[in-house]
Formats: C-alpha cells, sequence, structure tokens
C-alpha cells in the first residue's frame, strides 16, 4: 500500500495538516465538475511540474472514480500542449505500469 506523502506533516503539524485537507476537500468536492475530471485536469498540472508520483496516483485515483485509460492520455495531450514536452515524459514514467 502506498504511503501518503504528507504523512509527516500529518503526524508533525496537525493544523497545517487540517488546513491541508480542507482546501482539498474545496477542491475536489463534487460541486460543478464531476471528481474524475478534477483529478484528470490534477494529473496534467502534476505532469507540467514534474511530479512523477502525484500522476501515479492521481491516475489511479481518477480510474477509481471511472476515468479510462483513454481519458488519462488525454490529459497528457493536453498537459503536452499546453506546457510542452517535459509533461509526456513525467506522464510516461508514471503511467507505465499502471496503463
Amino acid at each position: 500500500m502506498e504511503v501518503n506523502p504528507l504523512k509527516i506533516i500529518h503526524d508533525k503539524d496537525n493544523e497545517l495538516s487540517s488546513i491541508l485537507e480542507s482546501t482539498r476537500q474545496c477542491a475536489l468536492s463534487e460541486d460543478g465538475i464531476p471528481l474524475k475530471y478534477k483529478l484528470l485536469i490534477a494529473l496534467a498540472l502534476d505532469a507540467d511540474h514534474g511530479a512523477v508520483e502525484g500522476v501515479k496516483n492521481l491516475a489511479m485515483q481518477a480510474m477509481e472514480e471511472g476515468a479510462t485509460k483513454e481519458e488519462i492520455m488525454q490529459a497528457v495531450r493536453v498537459a503536452y500542449y499546453i506546457c510542452g514536452a517535459g509533461t509526456v515524459y513525467t506522464a510516461a514514467n508514471a503511467l507505465r505500469d499502471i496503463l
């Protein structure tokens, strides 16, 4: 099982952990845009930022919410179009074992 990358924050700074959780709940609420699409947006942003583990975790979460492999690859295409080739390399590293 994956360890929460923010576990150290939760363990050492409960106030910051609460702020982060509140922000996550606000951003990923089911209001307006369905959760799977919000996760695909976040995946594209993480690809742009070079966050391989973020892309991987978000892809798995998106699939749990019903996203298809094709939808994940479409999110990678959008990231590439807006942000450039580096996003494709990040996504390739993240997705090689899950797609």
